[in-house]
C-alpha cells in the first residue's frame, strides 16, 4: 500500500486526551472519578497512550497458534485410563495429564497405542519415587513428556515433605541427573497460591521465589526443565498480563543461571476459587473467559475445568463440555490464528510491566529475607496469602466481589443437597506437620454451607 490511511488526521497526545476528559467531567476530580485501584495496587486509568512508554514494547515470543488442549485422566486402573485417554485424544484433546496416585501402575499398559511422538504427556505423581520416574524416563520417544515433580509445592500444600528434607532432595537429585531427555521434570505449583487467595503480584513473586529454590540447588541443568502450573481467574485483562509478566520475570531470572535459556513452559487451568455449586452453569461462563485469558496470555497447554468438578465425580458429560469449550475457542473463535495477538495493546502492555515490576520487588524482598523455603517455614508466606484472602472474602461478603447466582441474584429454588457426589468444602484432618500448610478455599464456601443447611 503506497498511501497510509487516515494521514489527514493529526495524532492526539495523552495530555490532550486527559484535558478533554477533564472538561467533560464538569468539575469532578479526574483521579477520584475515573481511576480505580486493584487489589494488586495497580492504578487502572480510563485510557492508555503510546506517550506513556519511553520505548514501545518489543514483540513477545509467545506461540499462541500452537497451544494444546489437555484432558486430565486420573489413573486408578491402567486399562481404563488408557481407554479414556485414547477416546479423548480422538475427540479433540491433543495432550493428556495423567494423575497417578500410586507406584503400582504399569506404564506400558497406561500408554498402549498412544502416539508418543506427537502427544505431550504430563505425569502428576502423588508420591516421590525414583524407580517409578525411571520407568517414564525409559519410555521411547519421550521428548514430549513432562513429569510434574515439586517437593517444595508438596511441602507448601501438605505441611510435610514426602519423607524428610534430606531424603526428598536426595531422590530428586538422582531423578534430575537422569532426566535430560524429558521436556520438563520440575513443576512450580503456582495454582496453590491462587486458589488459596493470593493476589496476582504474590502469585508471580512466589512462583519466581519457589522456582529459584530449585535453581539455587540444581543450577543451569534444570533451567529449561521447569514448567509453571498456573490457575487463571476471571479478571480478564489482568490475567492475560499475569501470564505475560511471568514470562518476562522467568526470562530475567533464568538468564542469570544460563545463557542457553529457551523459554518458560506454562500449563494453565481455570481457578477453583470462584467456582460455585449453586447456579453451577455460570461456572461454564467463568471457565470460558479464564481459558481465553490463558490463550491470549501465551499458555503452552490449557486444561479446562469441568463446570461440575467441585461437586461431581469425573463424568463424561462435564469433561466433554469442558473440552468442547476449548475446541470452540480454537477452531470456531480462531484463538489459534495469531502468535501474539495482544502485543501493542497499551493497556495490557502497561499492566504487564507494572505487574512484573511489583512482583520483582516482592521477589527481591523474599530473597533478602532468606528465600522462599525460609519464609514458608516461618509462616510468612502463609500469613501474607491469608491476609489477602481475608480482604477478598470481605469484598465477596459485602457483595463488592460478585459471583452471579451466589451472592447476587441467587435462585432460591436451586437445591443442591442431593446432588453432591464430592464434598465441596475444606476438609479438616488433624495431623502433625512441619509447617502450616497453605489451604485452598473457594469464596462461596461459607455462604453455600448456610444454604445447604436451610434446604
Amino acid at each position: 500500500m503506497s498511501k497510509l490511511l487516515f494521514n489527514e488526521y493529526k495524532s492526539v497526545s495523552a495530555k490532550a486526551w486527559k484535558q478533554k476528559i477533564q472538561l467533560d467531567l464538569k468539575g469532578d476530580d479526574y483521579n477520584e472519578a475515573l481511576i480505580w485501584n486493584s487489589p494488586e495496587g495497580i492504578d487502572v486509568k480510563p485510557f492508555y497512550h503510546a506517550d506513556e512508554f519511553k520505548t514501545l514494547p518489543q514483540a513477545s515470543s509467545t506461540k499462541v497458534t500452537s497451544w494444546k488442549i489437555c484432558q486430565t485422566v486420573y489413573v486408578s486402573d491402567e486399562e481404563h485410563a488408557n481407554t479414556k485417554a485414547l477416546d479423548v485424544l480422538s475427540r479433540g484433546a491433543n495432550s493428556i495429564k495423567f494423575i497417578i496416585p500410586s507406584e503400582n501402575i504399569s506404564i506400558d499398559a497406561l500408554l498402549k497405542d498412544i502416539d508418543l511422538a506427537s502427544t505431550p504427556l504430563y505425569f502428576v505423581l502423588q508420591f516421590l519415587s525414583e524407580a517409578f520416574v525411571k520407568k517414564i524416563i525409559d519410555i521411547p520417544s519421550n521428548s514430549k513428556i513432562h513429569i510434574n515433580l515439586d517437593i517444595i509445592g508438596n511441602l507448601a500444600k501438605s505441611g510435610n515433605w514426602y519423607y524428610n528434607l534430606s531424603k526428598d532432595h536426595q531422590i530428586l537429585e538422582s531423578i534430575v541427573s537422569k532426566s535430560a531427555s524429558l521436556k520438563t521434570i520440575l513443576s512450580i505449583d503456582v495454582s496453590l497460591y491462587q486458589n488459596a487467595g493470593a493476589n496476582m503480584i504474590q502469585q508471580l513473586a512466589y512462583a519466581l521465589a519457589h522456582a529459584n529454590e530449585y535453581l539455587n540447588h540444581f543450577g543451569e541443568k534444570v533451567v529449561n526443565q521447569i514448567n509453571f502450573n498456573i490457575s487463571v481467574g476471571t479478571n480478564y485483562f489482568f490475567e492475560i498480563a499475569k501470564l505475560r509478566a511471568l514470562r518476562l520475570l522467568w526470562k530475567t531470572l533464568a538468564s542469570e543461571y544460563s545463557s542457553n535459556f529457551s523459554d518458560s513452559h506454562i500449563f494453565a487451568s481455570p481457578t477453583k476459587r470462584n467456582k460455585t455449586i449453586y447456579d453451577y452453569n455460570t461456572n461454564m461462563l467463568r471457565t470460558t473467559t479464564e481459558c481465553m485469558s490463558a490463550i491470549l496470555g501465551g499458555a503452552n497447554t490449557i486444561c479446562n475445568l469441568p463446570y461440575d468438578a467441585i461437586y461431581h465425580k469425573d463424568n463424561e458429560f462435564g469433561e466433554r463440555i469442558a473440552r468442547n469449550q476449548l475446541l470452540i475457542l480454537k477452531h470456531e473463535s480462531y484463538f489459534n490464528k495469531v502468535n501474539n495477538p495482544v502485543d501493542g495493546a497499551y493497556y495490557i502492555e502497561s499492566l504487564t510491566q507494572q505487574m512484573a515490576e511489583k512482583a520483582l520487588a516482592l521477589f527481591k524482598n523474599i530473597e533478602v529475607n532468606g528465600g522462599f523455603l525460609k519464609q514458608l517455614k516461618e509462616g510468612t508466606i502463609q500469613r501474607k496469602i491469608k491476609e489477602n484472602a481475608t480482604k477478598e472474602q470481605e469484598l465477596f461478603n459485602d457483595k463488592e466481589e460478585i459471583l452471579l447466582g451466589t451472592n447476587k441474584h441467587p435462585n432460591p429454588n436451586d437445591k443442591m443437597k442431593d446432588d453432591l457426589e464430592l464434598y465441596p468444602f475444606i476438609k479438616t484432618r488433624i495431623r502433625k506437620t512441619l509447617i502450616e500448610p497453605i489451604i485452598e478455599k473457594r469464596l462461596a464456601e461459607t455462604l453455600e454451607q448456610e444454604r445447604l443447611k436451610n434446604e
